[in-house]
Parts: C-alpha cells; structure tokens; sequence
C-alpha cells in the first residue's frame, strides 16, 4: 500500500468555501451550516470549536458527504479536497454522495474518527474483520492480506495483544481502546485527511492525553492533516496549528492557535475562554460563564448572531451581520468591533 506524501504545507489541501448546510423540516428550516469558509494545509491540524449544536459535527458531516437527505442538503458552496489520483482539487460537493467516486474517496482519501465508538463499531463482528473490511472496500487484496493489515493497524495504535484483539468484539474492549480500534479503522487505508470528532470526549483525563498522544505520533507517521472538532479548548491548545471558532453555523473567528489564545478578537471568543478553569491561575479570578443559551438555527436573527448574548453589543449588531474579515495579519473575526 503505498502512503501518500502530501504537497508542501503552505498549500491547502482542503478548502471549504461558503458551505451551506440546511435541514428542511416540516414547520421550519434548519440552517445548521450557513456560509462557512475554512482552509486545511498539508500536514497540519486545525481545530475547530465551539459549544453543542453550533454546527461542528455537522461541517464534519458535509466534508464526509454524509448528511441524511432528506431532510438534509447542502444548498450551496464548495469543498475542494485535492484529489491525490488526479493531482488536482476536486470539488466533492459536485459528487453525488452515494457515487463510486465519493465512496472511493470518503474512507481512502479522507476519513473520520466519531465521538462515540460503541455507535460506530459494529457490535455483531470482530474488530479485525471491520477493519479487514474497509481496507478490502479500497484495495483489491486478498481476505488474509487485509486482515494482515488489520493487525498492523491494531499494532500502530499501540492496542495490547493486537493478535487477540484482532478476533474480539467491540464490547469485549475498554473504552479507550475501542477509541482505538476507530482510529486504526479510519487510518487504515491511509487517508490524508482524518477528521476526529470530539475524539476523547468519553474518555477519562489519563487515556484522553493518551489517545492524544497517539494522534500526534500517527498524523507524523502517516504524514496526514487533521481536523480536530471539540469543545475542549485545552486539547486544541495542545493540537493544533490554527483554530476556528464557531457559532451558530457560521465561523466567526480564525487564526493560528497562539494568536487566538493570547489575542482573541470576537467577544465570544474571549467568553470561551474566560469559561475555562486555569490550573495554577493566580489570584481569585471567578469564571465568567457567557450568558444565555444557543439560539436554535431555525431562528431568524437580523443581526450578529452573537448579539443577543455579547456584552458589548452595539445598535448596528441588531441590524447587521457582520463578515469575517482580516483584522490582523492571519487573524480573522466577524465582529463589528472592529469595523469592516
């Protein structure tokens, strides 16, 4: 199986353009992804974040091209994903979704690692003849030389006896090594794009800092980009090149993770992180939770979608929504604080 050499880091190897994802139910209209603009260099890891129901795992979705239809679509915009047989990017969302074409690239070319394994992992099969599976989906190989590169696999991720896990079913294993099995599943065809869903969020803090870990070392050996949805601001600390924080469907800042964390422009940007306990923080400084819930994407809001929870809106916020925009070098915000 020979591994992909990604091109040069400063060329993207994903580019997501004004992507509009909407979920068309019976009395309203979801607009769970609306304009989003993201870019994934070679070899690098871009986290993304924001809290539940913001539209993460929904943009993660659309890339695999897996939105349930009906009731969802994507209505407009493009993800061009360089297309390694072709040399060239390749507009996915021109692909039907179920298209030998998009099969041949959702699971070879990019893949993704879900939240919760024990809803992904088939409970009725070996662990090693659900990997043996995807590899024998993409290659044409014999039954024993794709279980062969399932214990392979099983060895990369550093699962113990892989040789018997090889032959066990999900159920039989601990949580942290069924996160495991999902990423020696998704990186077994050698994908230069893995999308990790809330990787560890069912994990307790000692295997989450190892599945970590583990994703550092893979991503260098397999030589793959990474895009890292999560919640957790300290793990896209520890991850990630550049972060995009995301609200209600839309991305409302971007810009490389030491930037965003040391100079954060969106008011929300700067709730997410005053919400965040601090070991070691000097003082008696109280967290500061951002007040108010997450509108519902059926919402109709004139305005920042932020507005009605910013502690510095202003009278243009209620009427307009602002762009995203350069403020600084590298460093985007959609926030009319700093004008257009």
């Amino acid at each position: 199986m020979t591994q992909f050499s990604p091109q040069p880091i400063e060329r993207p190897i994903l580019e997501i353009k004004d992507l509009k994802t909407y979920f068309f139910l019976e009395k309203s209209t979801v607009r769970a992804l609306d304009g989003v603009n993201l870019s994934l260099m070679a070899g690098s890891t871009l986290g993304v974040v924001g809290e539940s129901g913001c539209g993460k795992s929904i943009m993660a979705m659309s890339v695999m091209r897996l939105i349930p239809s009906p009731p969802g679509k994507i209505i407009a915009g493009e993800i061009n994903l360089y297309h390694k047989d072709k040399d060239e990017m390749v507009n996915i969302v021109a692909l039907g979704s179920d298209s030998a074409e998009m099969r041949s690239i959702r699971g070879g070319q990019i893949a993704i690692v879900f939240q919760e394994p024990m809803t992904s992992l088939n409970p009725l099969r070996t662990v090693g003849d659900q990997i043996a599976e995807m590899v024998l989906i993409h290659n044409h190989i014999s039954h024993k030389e794709a279980m062969d590169r399932a214990l392979e696999m099983l060895t990369k991720v550093q699962i113990n006896a892989p040789r018997q896990r090889l032959h066990e079913y999900p159920h039989q294993m601990s949580g942290g090594m069924r996160q495991r099995v999902m990423i020696a599943l998704a990186l077994a065809n050698d994908p230069y794009i893995l999308i990790a869903d809330e990787p560890t969020t069912a994990l307790d803090v000692t295997v989450q800092a190892q599945i970590l870990d583990l994703m550092r070392k893979l991503q260098a050996d397999f030589n793959s980009s990474i895009i890292l949805i999560t919640h957790n601001l300290g793990v896209v600390s520890q991850m990630a090149q550049k972060v995009a924080v995301m609200y209600l469907g839309k991305i409302v800042e971007y810009a490389e993770t030491h930037e965003l964390f040391h100079n954060p422009l969106h008011p929300y940007t700067v709730g997410l992180l005053n919400s965040v306990p601090v070991l070691g923080r000097k003082g008696k400084k109280m967290l500061v939770p951002i007040k108010g819930m997450v509108p519902t994407p059926d919402e109709i809001i004139p305005g920042c979608p932020f507005q009605p929870r910013c502690p510095r809106g202003m009278k243009i916020c209620e009427e307009q929504q602002p762009l995203l925009i350069e403020h600084q070098p590298g460093h985007q915000a959609a926030c009319w604080l700093y004008g257009e």
